[in-house]
């Protein structure tokens, strides 16, 4: 097969469609979506879940359609003006991602190569027509506001730690409840002048509903503080508040904002079952975009990335014509994406809700 040749150096990343279902968790085939384009060409402000939504009914199936091209570092990571073809090629569906490498200053390429350096990497001499660019930033798997919230907080904390850490004492002139640029005293805290902290409130347990196993502890995340002036106690503003600050609430050093994380959304490689046991700063229903706390983790081979969906429980009826009780299936609610993980619980986001989540709704393989 053969690709249409362009400035720069064209790397094609063949993707192929298989057209049954394989591996123990993939209960359903690749299926392409109706009014699926013949070609897309990626844009700033895309996600990769967006795209992959675009070709595919299913876009967690991504990755078993990805073929891996050793020529390129970053094979997984989608740039803006890479355009993404569906061709048919012995009656079989392929997407071809088509990329133009953009020089570099020094003579690279984003792909991690440089001219010259031998490998399926052709050297293409364009000067003097050969011009430097700024290098795009790969498109995210979600939309970065969405996800960056949660990313630097703790989440779920030891049982103890949380007491160990500083604690809100009172609000400038006896000033109880704290909110935006309320200036207050703790103890407990060190640091310098200018570093920043973050405010927490011990939350529940985390328990599996079926053993009743402390999982965790949650941490409720309040808002953000910087110190002011060092000491006991020491004297800190607030910068960024979520919900009401008080006293007692904790203070817990921020660590560096940590950058966006790069998820490639696939299904787990063997049946994972478990609840939905918790939810980040949500109020009544818990419907897209929310994050949930769930009652597996690490342990039970839960990884960044997997995607999982949550069932809702439709109870029992009685059969009309029989009138025998029988229990009615379980139906699909949400999909989620696992965003974090620890040894027993793990975090997700909710990408697509057909109807509010629920505490204690199951979670399960796609």
């Amino acid at each position: 097969m053969s690709f249409p040749r362009s400035r720069g150096i064209l790397h094609a990343l063949i993707i192929t469609l298989g057209l049954t279902a394989a591996g123990p968790a993939a209960a359903d085939t690749v299926r392409l979506k109706p009014d699926r384009p013949e070609r897309y060409t990626v844009v700033r402000g895309d996600t990769l879940w967006d795209i992959a939504a675009r070709f595919l009914e299913s876009p967690w199936h991504w990755p078993r359609v990805w073929t891996i091209n050793p020529g390129i570092r970053n094979p997984h990571l989608i740039y803006p003006g890479d355009v993404i073809v569906l061709r048919y090629v012995d009656g079989r569906p392929e997407l071809s991602l088509l990329r133009q490498e953009k020089l570099t200053p020094g003579g690279g390429d984003r792909s991690g190569g440089t001219a010259g350096t031998g490998g399926d990497l052709r050297v293409v001499r364009l000067a003097p027509r050969v011009h430097s660019e700024p290098l795009e930033q790969a498109i995210p798997t979600i939309s970065p506001e969405v996800i960056l919230p949660f990313l630097g907080q703790p989440l779920v904390v030891g049982e103890r730690e949380l007491e160990q850490a500083g604690y809100i004492t009172v609000g400038l002139d006896g000033r109880i409840a704290l909110g935006n640029h309320s200036e207050f005293y703790a103890r407990g805290i060190e640091g310098e002048p200018g570093e920043h902290f973050h405010v927490f409130r011990p939350g529940p347990e985390l328990r599996d509903p079926r053993t009743g196993e402390v999982l965790a502890y949650e941490a409720i995340y309040l808002g953000d503080a910087e110190l002011l002036r060092a000491g006991d106690p020491a004297k800190l503003v607030v910068t960024e508040v979520r919900q009401e600050i008080l006293p007692t609430d904790r203070l817990v050093a921020a660590p560096p904002r940590p950058p966006l994380p790069y998820y490639f959304p696939h299904a787990p490689e063997r049946p994972i079952e478990g609840y939905v046991i918790g939810a980040q700063n949500a109020v009544g229903e818990i419907g897209s975009y929310a994050a949930v706390a769930l009652s597996v983790g690490r342990r039970d081979g839960v990884e960044e990335g997997h995607v999982l969906r949550v069932l809702y429980r439709q109870g029992r009826h009685t059969d009309p014509l029989t009138r025998a009780d029988y229990a009615l299936p379980h139906e699909e609610s949400a999909l989620l994406l696992v965003f974090r993980t620890f040894e027993k619980v793990s975090y997700a986001l909710v990408l697509h809700a057909t109807r509010p989540v629920n505490l204690l709704d199951l979670v399960s393989t796609p």
